[in-house]
């Protein structure tokens, strides 16, 4: 019989410890279960495996990732200087002791080799619910590498994939040998993903609901993943399978404002979400609104930091289309009919709050943040045939997102409208993935990968890498150095064969 050594399973039992520093909210776990586990059944390995998604919900994961994949983008402007890491992972101006690319490397191998236990553990000839479990832990290594080499090392199509990626840590390693590894190329950390998420795929079913793994979960982010190593034809071929799985389906219209504080269980458009409860806070909306219990907007520091918000030019990117549903995402901050501005900068911050997440079940700063979604993956569809020439079944996918969201007549696009506007096919799709996708950390990266920059234009604290600071203008190219994180330097100093970025 095969056991395993110690193991430390990270369950969130009870109520949330928190505390804030800087303008910044943390959780831990007020109950940990420390055991020796000999994984003897499927009752061992089921045991471990909830453990290992339990390890998600840490801040350092969570909240972190988010941080670092959301707020380098023109989607949001910071109001404020902020005296922790955010204001650094905002302005570009990053180090290679940042908190949370520290914290987010440390809790990513943990997932790992939580996941990598199972690995080894199950074979795959095992019983169908064994083989499950283990197709489950396969994608969750496969996601938690891709989400690194995503940080850590620079978009695929940049010396298509040669460049430094990060370790790979395979079955029968611990978090501990991550000290002991070389970085991968991207390539490399892209074939190992690819690999495991088509054996997770063959492995599980189509059962589990979206807080777990399974069959089509696998498929998403294989048509993702091949999406951005420019491998057009596998990534509609699975975006496909996605969709003609019919295992989800777009919120209706009337449905649609109301999607992030829907029960993530009964959200038929999630695909993955990494599920919190209303009592396990993930901490990301509070830098994004302050409000009472009914979303009415209120002052900085009431329910939440609030320092965080949709940028002038996403808001006015939206307004072209005043019937368009997605602008109930955002809550201006208006007080007697006025909108307010953060005046800490000049010139100062108008304060449009950010609502996806907050009041989950209406529970203030509640959210279970969503990674995969049927809207994103009809986005993938139409992009990948936007690169294949396929213009109208691109044109297609795109119109069927904008009247989901109230669009009509005029505001859906056709090839003459696209041409009109001066926009190629390719433009019009990442406008829409702008629009569907904002705050939802994808923005960065649709953009880097496709060899465009991220330009801001409007007020926030990057206008402070300028002289003089009231100049408001910041283009960051995607071959620039800090696209991409500093390797932490604790690492590095733990590892002479781990090498720094540039």
């Amino acid at each position: 019989m095969i056991k395993f050594n110690s193991i430390k399973l990270f369950l969130t039992l009870g109520l949330i410890t928190m505390f804030s520093a800087s303008c910044e909210q943390y959780f831990e776990p007020t109950t940990t279960i420390d055991e020796t586990t000999a994984l003897a059944n499927e009752s061992d390995v089921q045991t471990v495996t909830i453990g290992t998604y339990s390890m998600l919900l840490h801040a350092n994961y969570t909240t972190s990732g988010h941080y670092m994949m959301e707020y380098p983008s023109d989607e949001i402007a910071q109001g404020q200087i902020s005296s922790n890491d955010l204001t650094r992972l905002y302005r570009y101006t990053h180090i290679n002791t940042s908190t949370h690319a520290t914290n987010f490397w440390s809790q990513a191998y943990k997932v790992i080799a939580a996941a990598n236990k199972v690995i080894a553990f199950v074979p795959d000839n095992a019983s169908a619910e064994l083989k499950q479990l283990k197709g489950e832990n396969l994608f969750l290594r496969a996601m938690v590498h891709f989400n690194l080499v995503r940080m850590f090392g620079r978009p695929y199509p940049q010396n298509s994939g040669a460049n430094p990626g990060v370790p790979i840590l395979k079955e029968g390693m611990s978090d501990a040998d991550v000290l002991t590894l070389s970085r991968s190329s991207v390539k490399e950390v892209y074939d190992f993903v690819i690999s495991d998420l088509l054996s997770a795929a063959a492995l599980m079913g189509s059962t589990k609901t979206n807080i777990y793994a399974s069959k089509e979960v696998a498929y998403a982010l294989l048509s993702k993943i091949y999406l951005f190593k420019e491998d057009n034809e596998n990534a509609l071929k699975y975006a496909n399978l996605v969709i003609d799985s019919k295992r989800y389906s777009l919120l209706s219209s009337s449905d649609y404002p109301s999607y992030f504080k829907m029960a993530t269980e009964s959200n038929k458009e999630t695909i993955f979400a990494v599920r919190h409860t209303n009592v396990q806070i993930a901490g990301i909306g509070t830098m994004y609104i302050s409000s009472d219990q009914a979303g009415n907007p209120l002052g900085q520091g009431v329910s939440g930091w609030a320092e965080l918000y949709a940028s002038k030019k996403y808001i006015d990117f939206i307004a072209k289309y005043p019937e368009d549903l997605r602008k109930s995402f955002v809550t201006p901050y208006n007080i007697s009919g006025v909108l307010q501005f953060n005046q800490k900068l000049t010139p100062a911050t108008p304060m449009y709050y950010i609502n996806k997440f907050t009041l989950q079940e209406n529970v203030i700063n509640a959210s279970s943040p969503v990674y995969l979604r049927l809207a994103d993956i009809y986005l993938i569809r139409a992009e990948a045939n936007a690169k294949l020439g396929k213009q109208e079944a691109a044109i297609t996918d795109v119109n069927l997102i904008r009247a989901r969201a109230g669009l009509s007549g005029t505001a859906l696009h056709t090839a003459a409208s696209i041409t009109a506007q001066g926009k190629t096919l390719l433009e019009t799709v990442l406008d829409e993935r702008y629009v569907e996708l904002a705050f939802e950390g994808h923005r960065i990266y649709d953009l880097f990968r496709n060899n465009m920059p991220m330009v801001r234009n409007y007020p926030g604290t990057h206008a402070q890498n300028n002289t003089p600071t009231t100049d408001i203008r910041q283009t960051v190219l995607p071959t620039d150095p800090r696209v991409v994180y500093y390797i932490p330097q604790a690492e590095i100093n733990q590892n002479s064969k781990l090498t720094q970025n540039p």
